[in-house]
C-alpha cells in the first residue's frame, strides 16, 4: 500500500526518481521540459487532473493525497522511466507558449523555438503591414500555424506536411481552436502543394544530420524519423525548400526557419545567404529569418 503524501512531497520524490534515471543515462529530457523537476510536476499534476500551473506551494493543495492518487501518479512516473516515451505522448498533451495542443505518436512533439519569436514579436518589424497569408511548412501537429492564427487574427494559414498521420493530428488541433475557416491542410512534399504565394513562411523542417540521428536518445527515436532526419548534413530538405521558396513568397515576404544546432552545416551549405539570426531562449543561432530578396539573390549549394 502506498503511504500518504502531500502534493509537493510527491512531486519532489518523483523528481528524484526522474533525476536518478537521467543521471544513470537511462532517461532524457528536451521534449517539453529540460529537467526532472519540471517533468515531475507536469506528470504528477496531469495524473491527478490538476492544472499544470497549479501553485504546489499553496497549502490548499498540500493536504494528504489518497493512496489511489499516489499510486496513479507513481505509475505514470514509472511508465515514463520504463518506456522512455516522451511525457507528451503519455499525456497526449503538449504546451507551447502557454497554449495546449493534442499530440500522439503520429507527429513530432511540438517544441519549436519559432513559437517564441511569434509570441515575443521578434519578427513583427519584418512583416509587411498587409500580411494576410501564412504558410506553416512541415506543420506536424499544426501548432506553429495555430499560434500564428491566434497571434494575427486577420491572417489565413495553410499547413503542409508529407505525413498524413501528422496532418490527422493537426486537424484535431485546428478543430480544437475553431480555426477550420482560417487554417487549411494539405499533404505535400515540400512546397509542391503550396497554394499560391504567402507573406510569411514558418518552417521547422527535418534538420538533424545523419551522425546525430544515430546518437539520438531513445525518447527522440520514439518520434517519427521523417520529422527529424535531414540527410548527411541535415540540409537535404532545406536545399529544396529554399530553391522553391521564392516562387511562393510575395514581394516583401519573409521566411522564418529553425535549424537547431546545425548552424555550421547551414552556413557551409548556404555561404552566400544574407541571414538575420533571431534571439531565443536557446541562443541566437538556432532560428533565422530570410527575406524573399535574400533567398532569390543567393546561389545555393546543390
Amino acid at each position: 500500500m502506498n503511504p500518504s503524501l502531500n502534493l509537493s512531497t510527491l512531486i519532489a520524490q518523483s523528481a528524484q526518481q526522474l533525476d536518478a534515471a537521467h543521471t544513470a543515462g537511462s532517461l532524457s529530457f528536451g521534449q517539453g521540459t529540460t529537467n526532472a523537476a519540471d517533468e515531475a510536476a507536469w506528470l504528477v499534476l496531469w495524473a491527478l487532473g490538476l492544472p499544470l500551473d497549479t501553485d504546489v506551494s499553496d497549502d490548499a493543495f498540500n493536504v494528504e493525497l489518497t493512496s489511489e492518487q499516489v499510486a496513479k501518479a507513481q505509475a505514470l512516473i514509472a511508465q515514463r522511466i520504463s518506456s522512455r516515451k516522451p511525457a507528451a505522448y503519455l499525456t497526449q498533451e503538449a504546451w507551447l507558449q502557454g497554449v495546449s495542443f493534442y499530440i500522439d505518436e503520429r507527429a513530432i512533439v511540438p517544441r519549436s523555438l519559432i513559437a517564441e519569436v511569434l509570441a515575443e514579436g521578434n519578427i513583427d518589424p519584418w512583416l509587411d503591414p498587409n500580411t494576410t497569408r501564412v504558410l506553416d511548412l512541415c506543420t506536424g501537429n499544426g501548432s506553429l500555424g495555430i499560434l500564428a492564427a491566434l497571434a494575427f487574427p486577420d491572417i489565413t494559414v495553410q499547413g503542409l506536411d508529407l505525413s498524413t498521420d501528422a496532418l490527422a493530428v493537426a486537424h484535431i488541433n485546428i478543430e480544437r481552436y475553431g480555426l477550420e475557416g482560417r487554417m487549411t491542410l494539405a499533404e505535400s512534399d515540400g512546397l509542391a502543394k503550396a497554394d499560391g504565394v504567402f507573406d510569411l513562411i514558418l518552417c521547422n523542417p527535418p534538420y538533424v544530420n545523419a551522425q546525430s540521428m544515430t546518437e539520438l536518445p531513445t525518447e527522440f527515436k520514439a518520434e517519427p524519423a521523417l520529422a527529424l532526419a535531414g540527410g548527411d548534413d541535415g540540409m537535404h530538405f532545406i536545399r529544396q525548400m529554399l530553391r522553391d521558396a521564392p516562387a511562393h513568397m510575395s514581394e516583401n515576404a519573409v521566411l522564418v526557419l529553425e535549424i537547431g544546432h546545425e548552424r555550421v552545416y547551414f552556413e557551409t551549405a548556404f555561404p552566400n545567404l544574407d541571414v538575420v539570426w533571431l534571439s531565443t531562449s536557446a541562443g541566437d543561432d538556432q532560428v533565422l529569418l530570410l527575406t524573399r530578396q535574400a533567398i532569390a539573390e543567393s546561389a545555393f549549394t546543390k
